[in-house]
């Protein structure tokens, strides 16, 4: 804007110059002072196309910047979409794995309900048998000493067989 002030001022002196027919010290001093303002001119212009050229590389940088950040959303986007589905899949396993764990979980404490109950009914006749067969070998003995009565043992079952020596 200055340059043009000083344009408009140097043809005003131009035209006071002709109008007033002045000295040619006058004429000279205004075409230097002409030429100043046309180089400041040239310059101020050459520096505005350089900083236009900066921003428009720097416009340009800033786009291309912005595309690659919707390209690089847009994939995260798709891998989010995805990873989304993975995750909804193995939920889904999870559950179903959980409810197999937990159907399992139970068939094995019914398992180890039966096997403590069988063990129980396995004490249960360990302790019949055991105190069953001790008393009547014992019953059997004491008839041995007091009947000396010998004993078949190689009857069959519910037979009583004995014979007395004496």
């Amino acid at each position: 804007m200055a340059a043009f002030r000083d344009m408009e001022e140097v043809s005003q002196g131009l035209l006071s110059l002709l109008g007033a027919n002045r000295a040619e010290a006058q004429h000279r001093r205004l075409l230097g002072r002409h030429e100043q303002v046309v180089e400041r001119l040239l310059e101020t212009q050459d520096g505005a196309e350089q900083r236009l050229r900066e921003i428009l590389a720097t416009e340009k940088e800033v786009a291309q910047g912005l595309l690659d950040a919707k390209e690089q959303a847009h994939r995260g986007g798709t891998e989010l979409q995805q990873l989304e589905a993975e995750l909804q899949k193995a939920s889904e396993e999870d559950s179903r794995l959980k409810a197999s764990l937990l159907q399992l979980t139970r068939e094995l404490e019914e398992l180890r309900d039966i096997e403590a109950d069988l063990e129980r009914q396995e004490r249960d006749v360990d302790e019949d048998t055991t105190v069953t067969i001790p008393s009547a070998v014992y019953v059997a003995q004491l008839y041995h000493r007091i009947s000396k009565i010998e004993w078949d043992y190689e009857c069959e079952p519910g037979m009583v067989k004995g014979i007395n020596p004496h």
